[in-house]
């Protein structure tokens, strides 16, 4: 019995120098852990390679969703949730666990300093971006996924890339990053030759169509087969789905003039300038977004007070998602009620009741989020112009379209050509990109 008494008595101190002991040894780890910040040239490139994967399969997703006919208010609002989701989940792993390094505080430090200045850069930058990307939703109806990407990544690398390697005080090499972008102009002009190219053969396939389907200079015209209504309603309260199967083979005329009937954004018979002046228009957007992101993380127009830490691009990224995420909502709840380019009137019940690809646009928002957060990472560390190369995107969808799509099947040997220069011209961009990469100084 006393040596039970003398036991218990004991436990108190044991188990406070067992507790001791325990932190003691986990002190090093602790101490150990850091803030995740790439500052190599090697993880710079890797971490760009992965964000070049994302921004190339996250607009595939969104356009076959539309293509089986889903409204594109729909699949907005529901990638608008986990673009954010994405930003939230990054700054509170890598902008948040382990110790702030020198003059980097974490992610909840900085939400309560005086940054005002490099708060509102960031949050412009994700307006423009949010605007670009719901623009884009319709010019991949209008003008194919392949033209629309190639276009808009050309004008950020050519726009976007010129403010970035002045904004990094020249970090980047520039006889290697300029020719990168000469690359990626001729990449251009050949994916402007491929889209008018293809084009050609698809007005081909439509004239010889046993269903002589032809698509007039001034609009839709059809023989032996109803026009098809690009405001025909469609019954979004009560669920209704289309049927997504096709039997028509990818490629011939049928599988066209099917696809259109399927798809929620009608463009047979619509101005290819409609699509264009579109596509261009969200180009300009996306010219900006990472430039503003670029002053939001380096102040290099010294609007921070003295002594205030630069937002790190973690932070940066967040308050960048959160302004892209107010604007895609407000504006396709717009939309729902006033829709744009033929596409159904409908309602926020029907948007809740419509889970038939939800899963996918949840998906696309994961795989934006994280691609455009690896991209700003990468820019920090190796500088932003030559983050810029995850602009070649367009071969990473080209991929997609071919594979999900159907694009450029049973097209003339021309077209195969073209397309081949194209792609071989995009690689040689994004490596000559990546090759001008720089070193930014963290002191």
């Amino acid at each position: 019995m006393d040596h039970a008494l003398a036991c218990a008595a004991s436990w108190v101190p044991c188990q406070e120098v067992v507790e001791g002991t325990l932190l003691n040894s986990l002190l090093p780890i602790k101490q150990g852990l850091k803030m995740f910040i790439i500052e190599d040239k090697g993880g710079a490139i890797a971490i760009m390679c992965a964000s070049l994967l994302f921004l190339g399969t996250w607009p595939a997703v969104l356009t076959l969703l539309e293509r089986r006919g889903r409204l594109p208010q729909h699949t907005y609002l529901d990638y608008s949730i986990t673009n954010l989701l994405a930003a939230v989940l990054i700054a509170l792993t890598f902008g948040q666990l382990g110790e702030p390094k020198h003059n980097m505080p974490n992610f909840f430090t900085q939400l309560s300093q005086d940054n005002l200045p490099s708060v509102l850069f960031a949050m412009a930058g994700g307006v423009v971006l949010s605007i670009g990307n719901l623009s884009t939703q319709y010019a991949w109806a209008y003008v194919g996924l392949s033209v629309t990407e190639v276009i808009s990544s050309s004008m950020v690398v050519v726009i976007g890339t010129t403010l970035n390697y002045f904004l990094d005080d020249r970090i980047n090499r520039a006889e290697i990053l300029f020719t990168g972008v000469g690359c990626f102009l001729v990449a251009v002009i050949l994916g402007s030759l491929v889209h008018a190219s293809n084009a050609a053969d698809n007005e081909k396939k439509l004239s010889e169509s046993t269903n002589s389907y032809k698509l007039g200079k001034d609009g839709g015209t059809e023989t032996g087969k109803q026009v098809i209504d690009k405001d025909a309603p469609k019954d979004m309260e009560n669920g209704a789905s289309a049927d997504y199967a096709t039997k028509a083979e990818a490629g011939t005329a049928e599988y066209l003039i099917e696809l259109e009937e399927r798809r929620s954004i009608k463009v047979f018979g619509s101005s290819t300038y409609i699509g264009l002046g579109i596509v261009f228009f969200s180009g300009i957007c996306f010219s900006l977004f990472s430039p503003a992101i670029n002053l939001a993380t380096n102040d290099q127009w010294h609007t921070l007070k003295d002594g205030v830490p630069h937002l790190v691009v973690y932070t940066a990224f967040f308050y960048f998602s959160i302004s892209c995420f107010v604007v895609g909502i407000g504006l396709n709840i717009l939309f729902l009620y006033h829709p744009r380019a033929g596409v159904p009137k409908s309602s926020f019940k029907a948007y809740l009741n419509d889970w038939e690809g939800r899963q996918w646009a949840l998906l696309a928002g994961f795989l934006c989020g994280f691609g455009n957060g690896f991209q700003f990472m990468g820019g920090q560390a190796a500088g932003y112009a030559a983050a810029d190369a995850v602009q070649a995107l367009p071969l990473v969808s080209t991929f997609w379209g071919i594979l999900l799509f159907g694009e450029y099947r049973k097209s003339s040997k021309k077209t195969y050509t073209l397309l081949a220069l194209m792609l071989l011209m995009f690689i040689a961009a994004v490596a000559t990109l990546m090759a001008s990469s720089g070193h930014r100084s963290t002191k």
